[in-house]
């Protein structure tokens, strides 16, 4: 299918690995020209080479999204290899180095977290936002987490600036839907990473399969002591990158405010 994207520009924070390296290939598949953004130059030109390498069009910026005039610079920079960026993918953020639980909890790092998941967001869509409503175009898509609507009993600061991301996608897609611009949040569930990997594979070892089994075997044996997921698999990143394609094309015109889960049934609620 033809999603209609060819020689859209898309910005997707935190791109430089992980779901946010799938997205931007994603996008770079479906003809869009992307802008790459990190904060290791190593891992950012790695992924706009592999991009670059499959045909695809990829350009790289780089920035602390906590600190504003580091994010105007990367946008003045992008500014620079692209007229204007069509859409925009708020996908940096994550948890601390140091878990949170209400044992150890300090205002400080929830502070913190906020900053690096809110308001990094919030600096980068304000300032795109002028000429997305100029143009009366535009997609926003925040990525946010199970953890906003299921929070755990640890990691709570995660959790709130998740809830938080929610919040402001639903009132800012309220606010610019009649200027043809939508703002929509998916939430990823349990998705197949590095980590998640390694972390599999340690469980697996220590209930008799061996951690070099293949993946399947070792998502069948440990996956259900993680989640029950309905569908029985682990999701993949192209599950939240073809989410987030098809929520920016123009396709997708007439959905806007939604927190889309991407999360293989797991959460009971509609």
């Amino acid at each position: 299918m033809d999603v209609q994207l060819d020689g859209k520009t898309v910005l997707v924070t935190g791109s430089s690995k992980g779901i946010g390296a799938g997205i931007a290939k994603k996008f770079a598949l479906e003809g869009a020209i992307v802008i790459v953004h990190g904060r290791d130059r190593v891992q950012a030109d790695h992924v706009a080479r592999g991009i670059v390498a499959q045909g695809g069009r990829a350009h790289v910026v780089l920035g602390d999204l906590t600190d504003d005039a580091a994010v105007e610079r990367l946008l003045e920079e992008a500014g620079r290899v692209a007229p204007a960026i069509d859409i925009l993918v708020n996908n940096a953020g994550g948890s601390g180095a140091v878990k949170e639980d209400w044992a150890n909890t300090q205002p400080e790092r929830w502070a913190q977290a906020y900053d690096r998941n809110v308001l990094a967001a919030l600096r980068v869509t304000t300032r795109l936002l002028p000429a997305m409503r100029a143009a009366q175009w535009g997609r926003v898509i925040n990525i946010s987490s199970l953890a906003a609507t299921m929070p755990p009993a640890g990691g709570a600061d995660y959790a709130a600036c998740k809830a938080a991301i929610n919040a402001m996608t639903a009132s800012l897609a309220k606010a610019v839907a009649a200027q043809g611009i939508t703002v929509n949040a998916i939430s990823p569930g349990t998705i197949h990473s590095d980590t998640l990997d390694r972390k599999f594979r340690d469980v697996a070892a220590q209930h008799g399969v061996a951690s070099d089994a293949p993946w399947d075997e070792i998502e069948r044996a440990v996956l259900p002591l993680f989640a029950q997921v309905p569908v029985g698999r682990v999701g993949q990143v192209d599950d939240i990158a073809n989410a987030a394609v098809f929520l920016a094309s123009p396709l997708a015109a007439y959905i806007t405010g939604i927190n889309l889960r991407v999360d293989g049934g797991l959460s009971p609620g509609l």
